[in-house]
């Protein structure tokens, strides 16, 4: 009866078809919440508290707090955007309705920043609860639905409640505010032995130490947090591999007149569980001005605690600095407090066999994806380089943390390792071979298993070389590549150049227009690396003869595949010379045969283009994508240069010239005398 009485009063209120709850929670059971699934069940937040609210009317009360969903790394990022409201109101749209209000719907519009682009998420507002109470992340205030339902959308976007177990507050961070953010070790950044190791310790990172002094520019608008990867003395109970906020850190003086620098930290457990010296009743506090004591205690709020400096380097393993973003989107370094008003941003991929080349003990390093650079005023230059995260079939999780939930194996199955170089180059027509066999001006230093690595520099006007690779050759993924600077750049992607067009640009041109598609199975055949290359569209065409005296056709050959920048693939042609003596329309060449031109390799954008000069006769043109059983539609242009101007002219001189003959013709002529 009451399942029915329900059933009415939500009658009309969204379900999400797309993330149905039932479906949400998993997506291979691995996880110790496997055990509750047959206890979960779904309730929208009226049947949970009876004055449901997004956001409390006391901001502290808004804070998460971490429930049996591993996630503490996500909701440590969550606190950005309590602490600006800018950053809050691009991720959730302020004047959604919400309930008892006109309107209400029970859906909500979250945005979530991936690959480049804001991405609109909207989720119904069912939640999973035990015993009538929800059982992952909320609010301090248990009338506060905001946290749940941004944790519901992020779930919905990584796939499933599962998928969030585990990972790094880095990632989180990007995916929240759209900007950057580094993690920096608190440990022994290693010998120089050490920072030169090999395929043998692919896994280390060369980061940089902690220097809070470092961040006092961008101390108001930076995100810090901390992790551990095993129990710390101060807290046992935290066991290994736990997140937590840093709130802020002063620095204060003792009654002794020495100098003690002093960290809040917030457990997104929502309560305190430090027993340092300088716990609430710890004998740190001893040492400051009773004033200053009941001050700093006092800026403590449930679940917050704090500890020294010396303490904290002890104690916890590294820490996450997310850059300040003002509401202008622009980011602030953390630096130099500099703003990086001049961004861009482009994407490519590693494709194994054509631009995957691996790290720079390989010989193929050189067919890695290569952009422009060119920085036009001196200034502060990040680059970014950040890869797709990519699940196994047999697993959907990315574990970036313990052992006991995703080994360093686990964890290389989602990312690779990846690193950026930079080159300082004289102009845009260099040796590429000689460039990448001499020091780079620049680098990320060791290839990294993390989602996305950070170069930071100072550059003088003029070119430069980008590369990005993945250590190991043959490597495949998806990659974006974001450049922030505080003076004006350009970012552009090297183009493999194509033969020169050798006759002037001046005249008419005949252009032709074709249509086709990549059929899987069929015509989609891929380059010709693949036997099945040959199954691809071909399309004949004919040069005619040229003027007198020129030494072919000039022809511009594009091809255009029509689709969306999220569904691109790598795209490329060759031209063929069609035996002597074969009818046009048959359009076959053998498959021994090499192509006269080529626009290649491959490349991720949305035409490619080749402008050459043909002898006349008849050829094949054989549009392909890289990959074979690609399907997509195309649009194929052939432009032929005409020459109709220089024929006019050489028409009109020919008939000049016979006048110009007749004319002297008539002047020479012999004179007749008459006699009388």
């Amino acid at each position: 009866m009451e399942e029915d009485e329900r059933a009415v009063e939500f009658k009309g209120l969204f379900e999400d078809p797309t993330f149905i709850c039932e479906d949400s929670l998993f997506s291979d059971y691995s996880t110790p919440i496997a055990r509750f699934q047959d206890d979960i069940t779904w309730l929208r937040p009226q049947e949970i508290c009876p004055s449901p609210a997004l956001f409390p009317d006391n901001t502290n009360d808004g804070h998460a707090k971490q429930g049996l969903l591993g996630d503490c790394w996500f909701l440590c990022a969550c606190t950005i955007l309590l602490k600006y409201q800018h950053l809050m109101n691009k991720v959730v749209p302020p004047a959604q309705p919400q309930w008892g209000e006109r309107g209400y719907r029970g859906s909500f519009l979250f945005r979530l920043w991936q690959h480049g682009c804001w991405t609109e998420v909207t989720v119904d507002d069912r939640l999973p609860c035990l015993s009538g109470k929800l059982c992952f992340s909320r609010c301090q205030s248990p009338t506060a639905f905001w946290v749940a339902l941004l944790e519901k959308a992020y779930a919905k976007l990584q796939g499933s409640y599962e998928r969030l177990w585990a990972g790094q507050v880095s990632e989180a961070l990007v995916d929240l505010t759209g900007g950057l953010a580094e993690r920096w070790s608190l440990g022994d950044c290693g010998t120089e032995e050490d920072q030169g190791r090999g395929s043998s310790d692919s896994d280390w990172v060369r980061r940089r130490r902690l220097d809070l002094d470092l961040l006092h520019a961008v101390r108001e608008g930076c995100s810090v947090s901390c992790s551990v990867h095993s129990a710390p003395g101060g807290a046992s109970e935290l066991g290994q591999f736990h997140a937590l906020s840093v709130m802020e850190w002063v620095d204060v003086r003792t009654v002794e007149r020495g100098g003690v620098r002093l960290i809040r930290i917030r457990n997104p457990w929502g309560r305190r569980c430090w027993e340092g010296a300088w716990r609430e009743s710890g004998e740190g506090w001893n040492s400051l001005d009773p004033a200053c004591t009941l001050n700093l205690l006092g800026r403590a709020q449930e679940a917050e605690f704090w500890v020294d400096e010396t303490e904290f380097l002890l104690q916890f393993d590294d820490v996450t600095v997310g850059y300040p973003i003002n509401e202008e989107g622009h980011l602030q370094s953390i630096y130099s407090g500099k703003l990086l008003t001049h961004s861009h941003q482009t994407s490519d991929r590693w494709v194994k066999g054509h631009s995957a080349g691996g790290c720079r003990n390989n010989s193929s390093f050189g067919s890695n994806p290569q952009f422009w650079l060119r920085v036009f005023e001196r200034g502060e230059v990040l680059v970014s380089l950040l890869q797709h995260r990519r699940y196994s079939r047999n697993t959907g999780h990315h574990y970036t943390q313990s052992p006991e939930e995703g080994s360093s194996t686990t964890q290389h199955q989602h990312y690779q390792a990846i690193a950026l170089h930079m080159w300082k180059v004289g102009t845009k027509c260099l040796n590429l071979s000689g460039t990448l066999n001499s020091p780079p001006c620049a680098s990320t230093h060791c290839h990294a298993y993390e989602r996305e690595v950070v170069l930071h520099t100072h550059l003088d006007p003029g070119c430069h070389l980008l590369v990005p690779s993945t250590f190991l050759q043959g490597g495949e993924g998806s990659f974006l590549l974001r450049v922030f600077s505080s003076s004006p750049t350009s970012l552009s992607a090297v183009k493999t150049p194509g033969p020169s067009l050798p006759l002037v640009t001046e005249g008419e041109w005949e252009t032709n227009y074709l249509r086709g598609a990549w059929v899987t199975g069929s015509s989609a055949g891929g380059s010709r690396n693949f036997l099945s290359h040959w199954q691809n569209p071909r399309f004949p065409v004919t040069m005619g003869d040229n003027i007198a005296g020129s030494t072919g056709v000039n022809v511009r050959v594009t091809l255009h595949q029509n689709c969306p920048d999220t569904d691109l693939q790598a795209i490329g042609f060759h031209l063929y010379k069609t035996p002597e003596g074969q009818e046009q329309a048959e359009s076959t060449v053998p498959r021994e045969e090499e192509p006269v031109a080529s626009c290649i390799p491959h490349c991720y954008t949305q035409a490619v283009s080749l402008a050459c000069c043909l002898p006349p006769g008849a050829y094949v043109i054989v549009p392909s994508t890289y990959q074979p059983d690609s399907p997509g539609q195309f649009t194929l242009t052939v432009a032929r240069k005409i020459h109709r101007r220089v024929v006019k002219s050489q028409e009109r001189l020919g008939r000049a010239i016979q006048e110009v003959s007749e004319c002297w013709a008539m002047c020479t002529r012999p004179i007749n005398k008459h006699t009388s």
